[in-house]
């Protein structure tokens, strides 16, 4: 081993050591460390399922998100690092992440952005930080209501092309862009039932369901999309640039988890669950077949978030999930295990890059930039919302 290869490797020893005393510290300061109800045995389990005991996943979040913090910016891509420190925030009771969030930068004062699922992320953000602060910050459902309210009322969700669906831009709008809908746009569905969750309001849950359902003269999205068995098919063309199904589809695992949980009918969770388990097997050819990252697409935080939305309602039927959520982003933070030939994970200060091919190459947005505000968002996304589920998995005793 040459000398430059030794030094490599013992930075890498020395920091994971570092992360793992500085998890401990944090979980035992955190309300509920002590007396938790998984015995130690359990958590050797977790090591070797998942690479990592669960509070070094926690640590290693915690390292993401204070870089994301240093290249925030108050617009999507905030709110997208945003919902992974809500995550954190319910599992470690750092207080400095409300602070951020609430009090420094507060939520409230996003940008509106252009396109609609600049909004929703913004909705997605708040009622996600309402929800796992204990339900009690009504001011953050009336802003999200106030943005889903506008953005409809500009007549954004609308069935011009012959099916119901969310626009970037509404019809009439003027814009030199081509006006299109995906599925993150779509995202504004589960903002909808959110909403409806949160207020109690049907107007929402009726708006959710004819984007789903269609109505006697247009169909919605699951008629116009949705093939069954998990796979869906739409128009193709560029990532985030025209096509309708980025992620083939992975999003509305999101969207029909939402869905499942304002009405509790089964086909709902059915689709979300058809969805993950068909988009995480490599026979599909959207994951890598060992380590189970995208080989071709950015919006990485998005993507992990949309999975264990639906692990959350059919965690025994995704019971392999974490286990390979695990392995992807273990994956980024060893770097292909030392042998990606693009930089997934820079050590100096835990910048993430924001597509996770070792080899580059992806379709997507900036997908070659690393610790910038959209690729850091995007971790802060994955590693937030996973460290959550992985030491508080859907139907365990609360600690």
């Amino acid at each position: 081993m040459n000398k430059g290869s030794q030094r490599n490797r013992t930075h890498r020893v020395t920091t994971l050591i570092a992360i793992s005393v500085l998890a401990v510290l944090l979980l035992a300061a955190a309300p509920g460390a002590a007396g938790s109800s998984r015995p130690e045995a359990e958590g050797s389990a977790f090591i070797s399922q998942y690479g990592a005991a669960p509070s070094e996943w926690t640590g290693r979040a915690l390292l993401v998100s204070r870089r994301f913090h240093e290249v925030y910016t108050p617009c999507w891509e905030g709110a997208y690092g945003a919902i992974g420190d809500a995550y954190l925030f319910a599992l470690t009771g750092d207080s400095s992440l409300l602070k951020f969030h609430l009090v420094d930068h507060d939520l409230r004062d996003m940008c509106a952005g252009t396109w609609v699922d600049d909004r929703a992320w913004v909705c997605l953000a708040e009622l996600t930080w309402w929800d796992l602060t204990g339900r009690t910050r009504s001011l953050l459902v009336e802003d999200a209501r106030k943005r889903y309210d506008e953005a409809r009322g500009e007549g954004r969700f609308t069935d011009f092309e012959g099916f119901w669906s969310w626009y970037n831009w509404h019809a009439s709008s003027g814009t030199r862009e081509r006006i299109f809908t995906n599925s993150n746009m779509n995202q504004m569905v589960t903002v909808a039932c959110l909403l409806y969750e949160a207020t109690g309001e049907r107007k929402f849950l009726e708006d959710a369901l004819l984007a789903w359902n269609g109505d006697r003269k247009h169909p919605g999205i699951e008629k116009t999309w949705y093939r069954g068995g998990g796979r869906w098919e739409g128009s193709g063309g560029r990532a985030a640039f025209g096509n309708q199904l980025p992620w083939r589809g992975t999003g509305y695992c999101s969207v029909a988890a939402a869905l499942y949980r304002a009405t509790k009918k089964e086909k709902y969770r059915m689709i979300a669950l058809e969805t993950a388990r068909r988009i995480m097997d490599p026979a599909t050819g959207w994951v890598d077949p060992s380590d189970f990252y995208q080989i071709q697409m950015d919006g990485n935080g998005a993507f992990v978030n949309y999975l264990l939305d639906a692990y959350r309602i059919a965690p025994k039927e995704l019971s392999d999930l974490p286990r390979k959520i695990a392995a992807m982003l273990e994956h980024v933070w060893t770097n292909g295990r030392g042998a990606a030939k693009v930089t997934l994970h820079r050590e100096s200060d835990h910048s993430i890059r924001n597509g996770w091919n070792p080899f580059g190459g992806e379709d997507g947005y900036n997908v070659d930039e690393v610790g910038t505000v959209h690729a850091q968002g995007e971790a802060a996304r994955a590693f937030g919302v996973f460290a959550y589920f992985i030491n508080r998995p859907p139907g365990a005793r609360a600690r």
